[in-house]
């Protein structure tokens, strides 16, 4: 992963020398059960303990071997005594990286749920600011009724409480531990040593493996990642469309010294959204990446190994970062309420016709007759450019169906709004996830 996208918290994770530092622990971890079990002395096993290793001294021996985890197991080897013969004893390789990448994954994964719940806070500030402010609400990009701002943000949060649970659910499936060897009957150890390791290392213990852990698990976390990545670009479309001229109901916060545009010095373009766009497609093609790994021969092939070790660290880090930067954005996002009740104005007052049609059919209205009415003079309206109130208040067939106050209550913008609060209590004051 570039520097660009990536956080020092997520860069120190995936780095070497955190990675053999979880080889380290899950084979210490290993070593623990088998001095449990009595294969040697807890004064051997202390010796163990003391175990140290030098990145770049593995990286030589690599280069010798073509094999990292046995490089990681001789130079740690070097730091020991005698008691070396039982390091990695009864282990065979992925043994060590599968559970060892449950370790890592298991840190960042904490870190994601912080990035959700920060950005939720921020979803959950803005939809209260803006819970009884009118705007338009739009469907196929058409004016459609009014609706209040403050539910874009409610609808954003209540869509994150669904990731957020998908997202521990599939996180849970990826903290085992595997140690069942080289064919997963565990003919060169025995169980009691993942059962006594896995409660060591603080993660389930697999019941059933080839010599690798079952890579559905991590096809199902990658798409939780991609589901979040595209609940962002989901947001980040909308505020696009928002910060369009045309639109002007938001715009990306702009710093004095900021530049839009090397040709057009009064470009104040939405980059933030765009960038959140375009990484979410990177997010989604590691998604299917991570399918393909799932059908692996007999009991097991290295054909996974080498995409995990780029789509796992990149698509979380990624993710990561998209979660922050996109907080920051929201956070600091400008809002012209005043350019809302504008743009609910410019539509001649056709968007509240289906008020107007629900009322005339509880007038007594056939439903036919009152729709092609309604729709013969929104249609006018908007092409005179005539505000559709005055049209109605002059359409003598309507007369007995339509009083002038009956106009006025059917054009108010609160009475779009009255079940706001009743929505906020569905998403806000409980925990329901549908």
């Amino acid at each position: 992963m570039i520097s660009r996208y990536q956080r020092p918290e997520l860069k120190a994770l995936w780095s070497d020398e955190n990675k053999f530092k979880m080889f380290l622990k899950v084979e210490l971890a290993a070593s623990y059960a088998w001095m449990k079990k009595g294969l040697f002395d807890e004064n051997t096993y202390e010796k163990l303990e003391k175990a140290t290793f030098d990145v770049n001294q593995i990286y030589q021996i690599e280069e010798e071997t073509k094999h990292d985890v046995i490089a990681f197991t001789r130079a740690v080897s070097t730091s020991l005594g005698d008691e070396k013969k039982w390091f990695h004893y009864g282990l065979t390789s992925t043994d060590v990286v599968d559970s060892a990448q449950s370790l890592i994954l298991k840190d960042v994964n904490q870190l994601i749920l912080e990035d959700i719940d920060r950005f939720m806070e921020v979803l959950k500030t803005h939809a209260f600011t803006f819970k009884k402010t009118p705007c338009i609400g739009r469907t196929h990009g058409i004016h459609a009724e009014i609706t209040s701002f403050g539910l874009k943000f409610a609808l954003w949060y209540q869509d994150f409480k669904r990731l957020k649970h998908q997202f521990i659910q599939a996180a849970e499936n990826i903290s085992v531990v595997k140690m069942s060897g080289a064919v997963g009957n565990f003919a060169g150890n025995h169980p009691d040593i993942q059962k006594i390791a896995a409660k060591r290392l603080g993660l389930k213990e697999s019941r059933i493996a080839t010599q690798t852990l079952q890579r559905d698990r991590h096809a199902s976390y990658m798409s939780s990642l991609a589901l979040m990545a595209s609940e962002l670009e989901k947001i980040a479309v909308e505020i696009r469309h928002l910060a369009r001229t045309e639109v002007g109901e938001v715009s990306e916060y702009f710093s004095a010294y900021q530049k839009g545009s090397s040709a057009m010095p009064h470009k104040k373009n939405p980059i933030s959204s765009e960038n959140i766009t375009g990484l979410s497609r990177v997010v989604r093609g590691y998604m299917l990446s991570s399918f393909e790994n799932i059908a692996l021969w007999h009991e097991r092939d290295i054909s996974h190994s080498s995409v995990e070790r780029i789509i796992l660290s990149d698509a979380t880090s990624l993710v990561d970062y998209m979660l922050n930067r996109y907080a920051r954005t929201l956070q600091d996002l400008v809002f012209f309420p005043e350019k809302m009740l504008e743009n609910i104005g410019i539509t001649q007052g056709v968007v509240f016709a289906q008020s107007i049609l629900s009322h005339l059919i509880e007038k007594g209205m056939m439903r036919e007759d009152a729709y092609d009415i309604i729709q013969r003079l929104s249609h006018q309206a908007l092409r005179e450019k005539t505000a559709l109130k005055d049209l109605l208040a002059t359409y003598e067939g309507l007369n007995p169906y339509l009083s002038e106050k009956d106009i006025e209550h059917l054009f108010s913008l609160e009475k779009h709004l009255i079940h706001v609060d009743y929505i906020f209590e569905r998403v806000f004051g409980s925990h329901i996830l549908s």
